[in-house]
């Protein structure tokens, strides 16, 4: 491919390691890059200084003659939109015969583009980011690492959390900041039960019931966490060759005490997207408390009281603090958001309350253990990943979503991706050189422990 066109579609929080890193290497790589995005004023001090291969121009994603002029004049089309809309781009991606790299989940609308987009000779890339992205690389390449030695594996575990550096996490009591979509973290679970296996027996979490069971997690010189189980651990057993292996879970990590208080929430109403309450912009999170609450609980008492006992809770405990510290039971707290869902009403109030303020560091942190054996004896691998962020633009998180994304379309537009159809990174000339250029480039690379030698 001869000095390929890239398109950016999306330029949002996560998208900043990633036009930085496009940027460092288009000169060399003879790239020619276009960033589409809704608001591209932002981006004009980012590209002022690369005006020559570089530009940026606005871009409406419900717009469909637009999508398809743009797609039709890049060679590789790299899209940080909302998953939803991956499938609409990646039909045009196909019409226009354009290779597709993103960091979002294969969604059954892709998957079932495999097929034409092979015939077509086009590689749509997906699951290039954290997770998904890097959580596959990382175990996939232990998992290859475990099996040439000649151990046999018996449990997989793996988590992953956007988080804070502990001095951000001061003066906030859910030590929980935006770093990725808001929406996204609102509506977490919500798609269908989370499944997985422990010791060859297959378990369910409904929502309602996902917060309420944790597991804690320590990382070596980073702390303690609580883990909960994500979407279906079951549908990695074949990308990473377990088929056979009767324990694997995959999950997201949180501080301690954070699920227990996103559990309230969820006992509430508060993250229910599926109902308008036809609410005044007037109303106070306190009045829609109310107007979650039983009739029967005993009138007069004081609202966080009234709430305390619906939950269960004591009334000074910690999740009681975290729910008051959000501002749940103030009348001066107006929603500001008419005929609007519970969970759009409290994506608004925390959008507001975990801002990433412009000091502030996050952190990504990653974890994989994986129990085998080995010459008859049990060992265990512990692989843990932690990034701190620079700044509230460059960001742990975009870093680490960024990175890996940039570095395999520098990969695809050089031609050095061979597969065809829908693909993720799970084959080692896809991981092998992406960990390697992010350790020995960026100082990202997991810290490895082995146990039971």
């Amino acid at each position: 491919m001869t000095h390929p066109r890239l398109l950016l579609l999306g330029a949002g929080r996560s998208a900043a390691s990633l036009i930085q890193y496009l940027l460092r290497h288009a000169p060399a790589e003879g790239w020619y890059l276009t960033v589409a995005d809704a608001n591209p004023a932002h981006l004009a001090p980012v590209l002022a200084a690369h005006s020559a291969y570089a530009r940026a121009v606005p871009f409406d994603a419900a717009d469909a003659d637009a999508l398809e002029a743009r797609v039709a004049e890049a060679d590789v089309v790299i899209s940080m939109l909302p998953a939803l809309l991956h499938p609409v781009v990646a039909r045009a991606c196909l019409r226009h015969r354009r290779h597709l790299a993103t960091a979002s989940y294969v969604g059954p609308d892709i998957q079932a583009l495999h097929a034409a987009a092979a015939a077509a000779g086009l590689t749509f890339l997906m699951e290039c980011g954290l997770d998904p992205g890097l959580d596959h690389m990382s175990a996939v390449r232990a998992l290859a690492d475990i099996r040439a030695r000649g151990g046999r594996v018996t449990a997989f575990r793996s988590y992953c959390g956007g988080l804070l550096a502990p001095a951000a996490e001061a003066g906030n009591p859910w030590k929980y900041k935006f770093t990725w979509n808001p929406r996204n973290v609102v509506l977490a679970g919500q798609g269908g039960p989370a499944r997985y296996l422990d010791r060859g027996l297959l378990r369910f979490i409904p929502y309602q019931h996902l917060f309420a069971r944790t597991e804690a997690v320590a990382v070596p010189g980073h702390g303690d966490f609580e883990g909960y189980a994500n979407r279906d651990s079951l549908s990695y057993q074949g990308p990473y060759g377990l088929a056979d292996v009767p324990t694997i879970l995959r999950g997201t990590l949180r501080r301690p005490g954070y699920c227990a208080a996103w559990q309230a929430l969820v006992r509430l109403g508060l993250t229910d997207d599926g109902t308008r309450l036809g609410n005044a912009e007037t109303v106070s999170w306190a009045a829609l408390l109310e107007a979650f609450l039983p009739a029967s609980l005993v009138p007069g008492l004081p609202l966080p009281v009234r709430v305390a006992a619906y939950l269960g809770l004591a009334p000074e405990g910690e999740e009681m603090g975290r729910l008051n510290w959000l501002g749940l039971f103030s009348d001066q707290h107006p929603v500001g958001h008419a005929d609007a869902t519970p969970a759009q009403l409290l994506e608004r109030l925390l959008t507001e309350k975990w801002q990433l303020g412009p000091h502030d560091h996050d952190l990504v942190v990653m974890q994989h253990v994986f129990d085998y054996e080995l010459a008859g004896r049990a060992h265990r691998r512990t692989a843990s990943l932690v990034v701190t962020g620079t700044d509230a633009t460059h960001t742990a998180m975009s870093q680490t979503v960024g990175l890996p994304l940039g570095m395999a379309v520098r990969r695809l537009a050089r031609g050095l991706v061979e597969q065809r159809g829908v693909v993720i990174p799970v084959d080692a000339s896809l991981y092998e050189p992406i960990l390697d250029e992010l350790a020995a480039e960026y100082g990202i690379a997991f810290h490895e422990e082995e146990t039971g030698q």
